[in-house]
């Protein structure tokens, strides 16, 4: 009986692992390029990011059995970083027992700032989409944080993670601000705005365009 030599498996070499190298990079770069093709449209990664902030307080409310809110900063209209571009999320704090404490409120974690060039519009964004009117609450802040203290447009949640405004829509969008001035509408991104409702249980539907949250075709300011 003869047996067949067996050949033992055969390593990479170090040419063939520098290829693979080479490969993986590249399409790393390739992907990076498109992620940044995707997130320059300032307005879709804001809606995404507040989308998940919205996530966050009612996920908040719901745990600790307290009122939470979703704040957007318009405390410093000379502020060109902060004005209409931070969000904050702040729930009541709670007492040894467990309890709320009315209207003393605390920082869930550290502020977010919208893209460049995308602003929160307070005047699309309308406690009731739907009926039109009303805008957004504004809300004072004092926290023991005074760098966050300040006026601030308000979502609301209640400890069961309802939305106090059911209907609400949430609006951004795209263009330049002088500091003193509100947003304005910029050429090349003329009608670009995007945003969502806020539901009562939290849950949140996307606008398809301008034109269903009712932006006119001559917006200048917003």
């Amino acid at each position: 009986m003869h047996f067949r030599p067996t050949r033992s498996a055969r390593g990479f070499s170090l040419i063939e692992l520098l290829v693979v190298i080479l490969i993986i990079s590249v399409l790393l770069t390739l992907g990076a390029v498109g992620l940044k093709g995707i997130g320059g449209k300032g307005v879709t990664s804001g809606v995404s990011t507040a989308e998940a902030i919205f996530d966050e307080a009612r996920a908040i409310a719901v745990g600790k059995g307290t009122r939470s809110r979703v704040l957007i900063d318009v405390n410093d209209p000379q502020s060109t970083e902060n004005y209409k571009r931070r969000m904050v999320v702040v729930y009541e704090k709670l007492n040894e027992q467990g309890e709320p404490q009315k209207d003393q409120w605390e920082l869930s974690s550290r502020a977010v700032t919208l893209p460049e060039g995308t602003f929160f519009s307070e005047t699309f964004s309308k406690k009731d989409h739907k009926s039109g009117g009303d805008g957004v609450d504004n809300v004072d802040l004092s926290t023991n944080k005074q760098a966050y203290d300040g006026k601030y447009l308000s979502y609301e949640f209640n400890s069961e993670g309802i939305c106090s405004t059911p209907g609400a829509s949430f609006i951004l969008g795209s263009g330049a601000r002088a500091a003193g001035q509100e947003p304005n509408v910029t050429g090349a991104g003329k009608r670009d705005f995007a945003g969502f409702i806020v539901w009562r249980n939290g849950r949140t539907s996307l606008f398809r365009g301008p034109d269903e949250i009712g932006i006119p075709s001559d917006v200048k300011t917003f």
